[in-house]
C-alpha cells in the first residue's frame, strides 16, 4: 500500500470495487436472494472505504510509546471480516434439515474480502478474486445443475382400505425410493392416509418435476389423492 495514495488513486479504487459489487450482486439478485444487488453493493464499498482509511492511517504515527494506547490500523479490515459474520448468519435460513442461504453468505464474506483489496489497493488481487468469484456463482452453477445428488421429497397418499401400507412402500421401493420416515392415519369409513419421506439420487432439475410414480398412484381406483412435495434446496 502507498503511504500517501493520491485521490485519482482513490477514485479508481472505488470504481472498480463498485464495478466488482454489481456484477456479484446481479448474480444474487437475479436469483432472488435475501441478500441482493444493494446490500451486496454496500457490504463491498464499506470494506473498500475500511481499507481506504486503513491505508491512509498508514502514515500516522499514532501516540508516543509512554501513552496508553496506540493507532492500530490493522483493526480496520479486521472489524469488518468480523462484523460481516452477523450479516451472514442473517442470509442463512434453517429449514427442517436443509440450510438456505449459505451460498448467499458466502457471497458476502468473499465481496468483504474483495472490497478490502481494492480498498488497499491490490487492484490486481482484487479483481482476480472478482473473476474467480463470478466464475464460482455463473460457470460452476451449471456444473452443480447436472450434478447427482441426495434428492428428498414428501409424498402424501390418501386411499380407500384396499391400498396396505405394505403395498405402497413396496411399490415406492420398486421405484428406487428410499423411505426415509413414514406415518400411517386411519379415518371411519375405510378411509387412509399415508406420508412418506423418499430420498432418491438425481439432479436439481428434477426437483421441480413430477415424480412418474404419482401420476400411476393417482390413475388407481383405490387411492383419492396424491400429494408431491419436493424439499428445497439451500444456495
Amino acid at each position: 500500500m502507498p503511504l500517501h495514495p493520491t485521490l485519482e488513486d482513490i477514485l479508481l479504487r472505488l470504481v472498480v470495487a463498485f464495478a466488482a459489487g454489481f456484477l456479484i450482486g446481479f448474480n444474487r439478485g437475479e436469483r432472488n436472494e435475501a441478500v441482493g444487488l444493494r446490500t451486496t453493493l454496500l457490504v463491498g464499498m464499506a470494506a473498500t472505504f475500511a481499507g481506504v482509511l486503513a491505508n491512509l492511517l498508514l502514515s500516522t504515527t499514532g501516540k508516543d510509546p509512554h501513552d496508553f494506547a496506540q493507532i492500530d490500523v490493522l483493526r480496520l479490515p479486521l472489524g469488518i471480516l468480523s462484523g460481516i459474520g452477523f450479516i451472514g448468519a442473517g442470509a442463512i435460513i434453517k429449514k427442517e434439515d436443509i440450510a438456505l442461504g449459505v451460498t448467499t453468505a458466502a457471497t458476502i464474506w468473499v465481496i468483504s474480502v474483495i472490497g478490502l483489496c481494492f480498498g488497499t489497493g491490490f487492484l490486481g488481487l482484487g479483481s482476480g478474486a472478482t473473476a474467480m468469484t463470478l466464475a464460482v456463482l455463473w460457470g460452476l452453477r451449471w456444473i452443480d445443475k447436472l450434478m447427482p445428488r441426495a434428492l428428498k421429497a414428501t409424498i402424501a397418499v390418501e386411499a380407500s382400505g384396499a391400498l396396505t401400507e405394505g403395498a405402497l412402500q413396496e411399490e415406492l421401493r420398486a421405484d428406487r425410493y428410499r423411505i426415509t420416515a413414514w406415518s400411517a392415519e386411519y379415518h371411519p369409513q375405510d378411509r387412509r392416509c399415508f406420508t412418506a419421506v423418499l430420498q432418491w439420487r438425481g439432479r436439481e432439475g428434477d426437483m421441480g418435476k413430477s415424480a412418474p410414480i404419482v401420476g400411476r398412484l393417482a390413475s388407481r381406483s383405490e387411492i383419492t389423492s396424491v400429494k408431491w412435495n419436493p424439499a428445497d434446496l439451500g444456495s
